[in-house]
């Protein structure tokens, strides 16, 4: 089943969002995350807000589901006044290709004709190998995207058949050629490491088809079992064990070794790039605290310090759009602390780091200590910045707590 939401206040009906929150908006980077709450089936993995055709009946589609994004898109437009231009947009899911290329066309149009979009702007969609082809992929080029994420996970058949994924273990690297042919340089493979019963060759032919796919940029996550997903009743019945915290910070140290093999640096703690043009902006404004709107059921936003999110079933979704008023379901506005906090947990994973600065005195004390253990690089610190060094990524959300 998907996650539940966060608690938080009611959120305005009409979408409306505090003076304070519209200041400085255009000054900082903005973007548009879209959520595709579609799947052909559910992996027994995934806590996402997602569902099949059958969970559905006839309660929602995909055109209930477009039509409420279009009136979400313009409540953006009219809420924002005037909205920056889109630096980014990321169409996710859910499986986002099983709307095909003309769906695809349709949302990005749809941005286009309510935010807009910035010249140069990042266009990147997730997409399952299996619902994709050549034509696909030209025709997506060719309505303005620019980056594509497949879900490969891994190419071992058996760790695919515990994570209930239905592509071969072939098919996301013929993909990812298949995109870089349709005129894609951005392409990214997306990894999971750490399944039970994933063993170290398993990984190391994952990471030898990442290699010989010729792709930009990995991304690749340590296996989480989330509670109320079938792998997490697996486990609990003792089908399947549970992953072990140190095959997990073996596996990630085999990626990021492989990783740079191939030519690509780490700039968060779970991606690698091969440039700095191969980055996901989007994901990168993200860990920045920039502004989103986030469109789609169960979708999250952020601008200017509140953050809300949508109300998770497609038909809710739809059916509180055409009534005129927003789909949010809730919203916090963060107080100043939390925001630094925030900044803490997000910046610290990326490579460039954190302005020591942002830590209040007690942090940057821990800070001293935590990196005569190792685990923040010294003369970084002694710059002025906390940057993690090849261990301190292994011990990231240790690190933070530390420093918070």
């Amino acid at each position: 089943m998907p996650s539940a939401l966060p608690a938080g206040d009611p959120a305005p009906s009409d979408g409306s969002l505090p003076a304070t929150a519209l200041e400085g908006l255009g000054t900082r980077p903005f973007g548009v995350y879209v959520h595709v709450p579609f799947c052909a089936t559910r992996c027994g993995y995934c806590d996402f807000n997602t569902y099949t055709a059958g969970e559905l009946g006839t309660s929602a589609s995909p055109e209930s589901w477009l039509e409420g994004l279009r009136r979400e898109l313009d409540l953006a437009a009219r809420v924002l006044g005037s909205p920056p231009a889109a630096e980014t947009v990321f169409v996710g899911g859910g499986t986002p290709s099983l709307l095909g290329a003309d769906g695809l066309a349709a949302v990005l149009e749809a941005v286009r004709s309510s935010v807009g979009l910035a010249p140069g702007a990042e266009v990147t969609t997730e997409s399952n190998p299996e619902s994709t082809s050549s034509e696909f992929f030209a025709a997506i080029r060719e309505a303005g995207y620019t980056r594509v994420s497949l879900g490969m996970q891994s190419a071992a058949r058996h760790v695919l058949q515990i994570l209930d994924r239905k592509h071969t273990p072939g098919r996301a690297a013929a993909a990812a050629r298949e995109a870089r042919e349709g005129g894609f340089e951005h392409v990214n493979l997306d990894l999971i490491y750490g399944t039970p019963g994933e063993r170290d060759e398993d990984l190391r032919e994952s990471l030898a088809v990442v290699r010989d796919a010729g792709v930009d940029h990995l991304s690749a996550y340590a296996l989480i079992v989330e509670e109320g997903t079938a792998l997490a009743r697996r486990v609990r019945r003792g089908e399947l064990p549970a992953p072990d915290d140190d095959v997990l910070a073996e596996r990630y140290e085999m990626v990021d070794a492989a990783a740079r093999e191939m030519g690509m640096s780490w700039y968060e703690v779970s991606n690698w790039a091969a440039s700095e043009e191969g980055r996901c902006r989007h994901n990168v404004l993200y860990w920045q605290g920039a502004d989103w709107w986030g469109a789609g059921p169960g979708a999250h936003s952020h601008v200017g310090g509140v953050r809300w999110w949508n109300v998770k079933h497609p038909a809710k979704y739809a059916a509180v759009l055409a009534g005129g008023g927003s789909p949010a379901a809730g919203r916090e506005v963060l107080a100043e602390d939390d925001r630094r906090v925030e900044r803490v947990l997000l910046e610290l994973r990326l490579s460039e780091g954190l302005p020591v600065e942002v830590l209040d005195r007690d942090g940057r004390r821990e800070a001293a200590r935590v990196a005569a253990e190792g685990l923040l690089e010294p003369m970084a610190l002694a710059r002025g910045r906390c940057v993690l060094t090849d261990r301190g990524r292994l011990l990231a959300d240790a690190v933070v707590r530390r420093l918070t």
